[in-house]
């Protein structure tokens, strides 16, 4: 599921959840995979009381920690694993509209405890004023955004216009293809990364939202990265991008 901006649909009879930022994962009933059919090996601890059928998510342990997901992850670090949810957003093979789609995993796991696996409330949006509120809400609690479904759309496993997401920033992906050194306090350090945009090709640079870790560590040439931005110029070039994260699927060992 990979989601679309929000651009003044109407919203009321709609769904709304917030948009948690953790790594995509589907659970196809038998292993644990990324949204590009990696394998994540997750402990078998973690997984033994898994549905034998498929379901869909985010792996997540808390607002802001999407690093420490990642790295939990990519390290095989099995006690790290202790600390992550497994927080789903659909059922794909399973039938009728979402709420229904999502009965069917709350009754298996009302006979079937589970400490790792958790629903998503969906929340029914009444007015467009209604996701703003809750937009607000969650920013200000430190989320990311929020996600609005279509409460009728079947599952789709790719970008649907029944599946937007609402921030307070847009964000896209970009390849790194170069890497400047900094000046002045960021001498010897990463000062900034030359990017092209992988949804439009277009090249420029990103300076901002590095800690000092990252300067000192920064992301290779080729790595896919995660930035925010206000807007668009008038040359289609992001206005003020800032660095967000890479990609957890740069991570992922098949």
């Amino acid at each position: 599921m990979l989601l679309k901006e929000y651009n003044d649909e109407n919203l009321s009879g709609w769904l709304m959840s917030e948009k948690y930022d953790g790594v995509r994962a589907i659970w196809d009933g038998k292993s644990l995979k990324s949204r590009n059919a990696k394998i994540i090996k997750a402990p078998k601890w973690w997984l033994k009381d898994f549905p034998n059928f498929a379901i869909d998510g985010e792996l997540w342990s808390g607002r802001g920690e999407f690093e420490f997901i990642g790295s939990v992850i990519s390290s095989f670090d099995d006690k790290g694993w202790e600390n992550i949810k497994f927080m789903i957003f659909d059922v794909p093979n399973a039938k009728g509209n979402l709420r229904d789609r999502l009965e069917v995993l709350r009754e298996f796991l009302s006979q079937n405890s589970n400490e790792f696996i958790r629903v998503i409330e969906q929340i029914k949006i009444d007015s467009n004023e209604d996701a703003f509120a809750f937009l607000d809400e969650v920013v200000s609690g430190g989320g990311e955004g929020i996600v609005v479904r279509n409460e009728n759309a079947p599952y789709k496993n790719g970008r649907s216009g029944e599946i937007l997401k609402l921030k307070k920033f847009k964000d896209s992906e970009c390849k790194v293809v170069k890497l400047q050194n900094g000046k002045g306090k960021f001498e010897g350090l990463l000062g900034s990364l030359i990017c092209v945009d992988i949804f439009s090709n277009i090249e420029f640079k990103i300076g901002s939202g590095f800690s000092d870790e990252q300067r000192s560590n920064p992301p290779k040439v080729g790595t896919i990265i995660t930035y925010k931005y206000q807007n668009l110029t008038k040359y289609a070039k992001p206005r003020f991008p800032v660095f967000l994260r890479v990609k957890s699927d740069n991570n992922l060992t098949k």
